[in-house]
């Protein structure tokens, strides 16, 4: 296989080997191969967005929630938006990879990324204006609950996500097991793996309702075949404005049907 022949032509090969996905000598492993791959198919359901906030040449503002090394901020910014008049804001509570951050853009001279370091409550007040675009990839638990709590607070045109290791809900399935082992639907999480498996699944169905009760149109879709991540589902919401009572009424369901009510505040606040 030839080394460049997956990377995209307007891709900076120097950003590439400093995030290390390749390596210094323009060489491409597996799982770098694997991972710039899910990147490149994010980027091919953002691209489409980015045109229709970036439109007549107008400026715009990505803001990458839980954003760790900042790889989906770079990658994006590289390949669409250091064309354009937007920038881009990385949101992340681990001081060292903002710090690590901050050094690469200003190495690649990446002038529109700005680095925060904050949870999401102090982030909101951080960045008072109105936000484009909110995304979060691959934000463990309930930090990619933060960044759709961020976008809905900030009334974002955008949020999008693939959530990660939501244990959340499966500790409050497996707390309040013995409330609900009379159930028949209690099967669906009586056995361990189940119970993850089923925590996961029901995390991600509420947020979809969340985020419709709050006014966006929300699509679920695969971003890349499973056999190149188990961390595989994209939300894509866009604010329409219409808050989904409909939505809003089965948040309340749900939650009582699997004894969930701690959760209230947290779907329906």
């Amino acid at each position: 296989m030839k080394p460049f022949e997956e990377i995209k032509p307007q891709q900076s090969l120097e950003l590439l080997k400093e995030l290390h996905i390749l390596t210094r000598d323009g060489k491409i492993n597996q799982d770098s191969r694997r991972k710039l791959k899910q990147v490149y198919h994010l980027y091919q359901f953002i691209e489409s967005i980015l045109t229709e906030v970036s439109g007549d040449d107008l400026p715009f503002h990505l803001v990458d929630h839980g954003s760790g090394k900042s790889y989906l901020g770079f990658i994006l910014y590289d390949l669409y938006i250091k064309l354009t008049k937007g920038r881009v804001t990385s949101i992340e509570i681990n001081e060292k990879l903002v710090r690590q951050a901050e050094a690469l853009a200003k190495k690649l001279g990446f002038d529109e990324m700005k680095f925060v370091q904050s949870d999401v409550a102090k982030s909101l007040e951080l960045i008072p204006e109105d936000i484009d675009i909110v995304t979060a990839l691959h934000a463990c638990d309930i930090a990619t609950d933060d960044a759709i709590r961020f976008g809905i607070q900030k009334k974002a045109q955008w949020i999008i996500v693939i959530p990660c290791c939501q244990a959340e809900i499966a500790r409050c399935l497996k707390k309040q097991k013995t409330k609900t082992l009379h159930k028949p639907l209690s099967e669906l999480w009586r056995h361990p793996l189940h119970t993850r498996e089923m925590g996961s699944h029901l995390t991600n169905v509420l947020r979809c309702l969340q985020l419709e009760s709050q006014g966006y149109q929300v699509t679920v879709t695969e971003l890349v075949g499973w056999e190149h991540s188990m961390k595989n589902e994209l939300i894509i919401a866009k604010f329409i404005g219409q808050k989904n009572n409909k939505s809003k009424s089965r948040i309340e369901k749900i939650l009582d049907e699997f004894q969930l009510q701690e959760l209230q505040s947290k779907f329906l606040g």
